[in-house]
């Protein structure tokens, strides 16, 4: 059985996923009417902000930041669809739009990595679909005086992610990453509508999934640890597991130290550049977060490393070149017992 490329490369190398698109979008200083172009011109509600919408109206901006990473030395970018569902997009009144929205991100993403990969022979650029966690909640009441209140059903999430995933497949994406995950809930719906679309489609891909720690009681916000969490999705044999975003790199590792020893896949960790300093902006510079990773580089935690918040292009270079030659973690062989969880883990052998 042919190894799929992106295995080939976590076998042979610690890889490199890229680093922020937010922060970067917004060096570009864009206005209202770049979020608009020319379709959008007499959209009734206002849209600066809605990244995503880029991937339609600016999309040499945001190819321009994939191009960027690849040159720093991604191995892997992922596309601009953190927001790219029914749900999130009804924030803007652009729900109609989802499968357009994706299947450009995807688009710019493609352009990105086959430029690179001209201009140097021999390189294989990947191309993650990024599916990110909802502005909406299956597992917790946004009302604290209802707390039987939910946002939102399983179905109307079960519908969103397929719609988002039907059309990051079609686009052609290499893997798709269900990432910044705070609810192991809507992770599942975005497990399973995977599942039923690889099943729809005749079509399988490496299924990366990221997990985020809230705070430092080393918990889900909906109250898992990071056993548990495990616990929760090993069933859906993902590629590979991880923890990115919430915390900087140096208070994540007791988690990763953790998830490397439970996982029978392999392990990614992209923090944010440190904690959001009382501007709103992360002060780790690249050096700093590339210490970290490199760390646990050497400690034999990590597959994949690279950088959520505030990471740049910079940041990824240093990361790059911190794990540069350092060997990738071996998975880990579990021994057969049934694994439960709750909000903690369950194991009985």
């Amino acid at each position: 059985m042919s190894v799929h490329p992106l295995e080939a490369l976590f076998r042979e190398r610690i890889a490199v996923l890229d680093g922020a698109m937010g922060s970067m979008i917004q060096t570009c200083n864009l206005t209202e009417a770049d979020f608009r172009g020319d379709r959008f011109r007499d959209h009734p509600h206002d849209l600066k902000g809605n990244n995503d919408l880029l991937c339609l109206t600016r999309p040499d901006v945001i190819e321009r930041i994939h191009a960027d990473y690849f040159a720093a030395g991604a191995d892997i970018v992922e596309t601009n669809t953190f927001s790219s569902t029914s749900i999130a997009q009804a924030d803007y009144k652009l729900e109609a739009i989802v499968t357009d929205l994706n299947a450009a991100a995807v688009a710019c993403a493609r352009r990105a990595a086959q430029a690179t990969e001209a201009a140097t022979p021999g390189r294989r650029c990947f191309v993650a679909g990024a599916i990110g966690p909802l502005n909406r909640t299956l597992s917790m009441s946004p009302d604290v005086n209802r707390p039987d209140f939910r946002a939102v059903t399983w179905d109307q999430v079960l519908a969103a992610y397929t719609e988002q995933i039907r059309a990051l497949v079609a686009g052609g994406v290499d893997a798709l990453l269900v990432e910044t995950i705070f609810d192991t809930l809507n992770c599942k719906a975005a497990l399973f509508a995977i599942e039923s679309v690889f099943e729809e489609t005749g079509t399988r891909l490496p299924v990366m999934i990221s997990v985020t720690i809230t705070d430092a009681s080393g918990r889900t916000l909906s109250g898992q640890t990071i056993g548990a969490f495990y616990h929760s999705i090993r069933h859906a044999r993902p590629f590979s597991v991880g923890i990115n975003c919430a915390l900087g790199g140096a208070a994540m590792r007791p988690y990763v130290e953790e998830l490397a020893g439970l996982a029978e896949c392999h392990v990614t960790c992209y923090p944010n550049a440190g904690l959001p300093n009382a501007f709103g902006g992360y002060d780790e510079t690249p050096a700093d977060m590339a210490a970290v990773l490199g760390e646990f580089a050497r400690a034999g935690f990590v597959n994949l490393v690279g950088g959520c918040c505030g990471s740049t292009p910079d940041h990824i270079r240093a990361i790059a070149a911190a794990v540069k030659g350092l060997p990738p973690r071996a998975a880990v062989k579990a021994a057969p017992a049934l694994r439960l969880s709750g909000l903690e883990p369950l194991s009985i052998a």
